[in-house]
């Protein structure tokens, strides 16, 4: 049985599991490590901790579909919507700019929800808090080294982390990289940014037109989100979420700054915004240091292949675009790549 790890569990990670449990026919031990607490990856849904129920999409938050993908991924689309994990944006966000034939989507259970339901379909043995430190060769077999935990083998190793992690693995992997793989690697360059989510106690108003906003006059905000009025979610037991996102000059700024310091900032500017905001009864802070690809490797099919026995790819949207076709092109592309060797 070929022993299968994919390292990374967001969109890409579980759509490359998924696709592999259906295009194989033979037995396959099928695992994913993430080095996060939860699935999602830059597609993640935090909850808040006095109801799980609500919750708030600290990475992407709506998928738009221009009229190509519509087509060329039109049964990724069609299971999302039939499943009720993905359904039409009919919410207002100020500022978004539409271009003719595009379509937007939300996920009504969190955009993590879609992570997860690849997972589910791969029937892969998932696992958290795994961060990978080393891959060395031995006796034709990847041998794979985490922080916490026995070193495991694969036969097949799918990388789909960011390519600056993808770059500190240590062991054998450094080697087997070329030099003009390697020149590939770190000309990818991502935008930084910070997220922070905001949770209200049940009955809270929050008493604006819009589900969402694009804020283009703030130097530290760029949109701003009342997560349960996007999906279109309104109830009397649950509070309202709001999603604040920073913009890239903020991000890169106050990258290496400390937490307090950063969500105090945050607060002044979100106060000058929306003045008067009730108080949160808690907040959940996320530093995207990876946020959205800026330089993908140029010419490079949606994947980057390292070793052919055994075999080693890395995948993601650092191969593609930071959207979800992207990694829906990149998976895609991994899946093509590896066909032959399973």
């Amino acid at each position: 049985m070929a022993r299968v790890l994919i390292v990374g569990a967001g969109l890409t990670g579980s759509l490359c599991a998924a696709l592999l449990r259906k295009e194989t026919s033979g037995p396959l031990f099928l695992t994913v490590w993430d080095k996060a607490g939860d699935a999602g990856g830059r597609m993640s849904t935090a909850s808040s901790p006095h109801n799980s129920q609500c919750t708030a999409d600290l990475g992407a938050q709506y998928i738009t579909c221009t009229p190509h993908y519509a087509k060329k991924h039109q049964s990724f689309y069609d299971e999302l919507l039939a499943h009720g994990i993905l359904k039409p944006l009919t919410s207002p966000i100020e500022g978004m700019v539409m271009k003719e034939g595009d379509c937007n989507f939300v996920a009504p259970r969190g955009v993590s929800s879609i992570i997860k339901h690849y997972l589910k379909e791969s029937g892969a043995e998932v696992y958290f808090r795994q961060c990978v430190t080393q891959i060395n060769l031995r006796n034709d077999k990847w041998e794979v080294s985490r922080e916490t935990g026995s070193p495991e083998q694969f036969e097949l190793v799918i990388l789909t982390m960011p390519v600056p992690q993808l770059l500190q693995l240590q062991g054998d992997i450094t080697n087997l990289i070329s030099e003009c793989q390697r020149q590939q690697l770190e000309a990818v360059s991502y935008s930084s940014r910070y997220a922070l989510g905001l949770f209200y106690e049940a009955g809270t108003k929050i008493d604006v037109p819009w589900a969402g906003q694009y804020i283009s006059s703030n130097p530290c905000i760029r949109f701003i989100s009342i997560d349960n009025k996007k999906r279109n979610i309104e109830s009397s037991e649950i509070g309202p979420s709001l999603v604040i996102h920073t913009t890239v000059p903020f991000g890169v700024t106050y990258l290496e700054h400390s937490t307090e310091d950063v969500q105090e900032l945050i607060f002044q500017q979100l106060e000058n915004i929306l003045p008067g905001l009730p108080q949160p009864i808690a907040t959940k802070y996320q530093k995207w240091r990876y946020s959205q690809v800026i330089n993908a490797p140029a010419n490079c099919p949606g994947q980057m292949t390292l070793h052919l026995k055994p075999f080693l790819v890395c995948g993601g949207d650092g191969f593609t675009q930071s959207n979800f076709d992207g990694c829906i092109t990149s998976a895609l592309c991994v899946l093509e790549a590896i066909k032959n060797y399973i």
